[in-house]
């Protein structure tokens, strides 16, 4: 079973690489725009991030600090979703996309990253 969430830790990494990639390509390539490549990040990650929040047959009972940090986790992923997907809403109608959408998306994903590392 250990084996089984390790997998899932993995994944979990590997969208936030996608969604954090996807954007440090954009705003250092200097086009600053959201691409679906961020979309793609935010759902694996939030997938990922769903299961890792299942008990997987721990031995000890998570206090309410650990379900305070899930909650935190969930909001700010869903904030950046809704930058990204604001974004991309905008792009589709020829507008320009907020510097603090951008910047926001970016931001929050290494808060987010932080959260997960630091908060215990």
């Amino acid at each position: 079973m250990e084996t089984l969430r390790q997998i899932v830790v993995f994944v979990h990494i590997i969208g936030f690489a996608v969604l954090f990639g996807a954007w440090a390509a954009q705003a250092f390539g200097g086009k600053k725009q959201f691409t679906a490549l961020m979309n793609y990040g935010v759902a694996i990650a939030a997938i990922a991030g769903l299961a890792l929040a299942a008990p997987w047959g721990i031995s000890w009972t998570p206090g309410a600090s650990f379900y305070i940090k899930i909650t935190v986790k969930l909001v700010v992923l869903l904030i950046i979703g809704a930058f990204i997907g604001i974004g991309i809403a905008r792009q589709k109608r020829n507008e320009t996309v907020p510097s603090v959408l951008f910047w926001g998306v970016g931001v929050l994903t290494l808060v987010n990253a932080g959260i997960g590392l630091l908060w215990h």
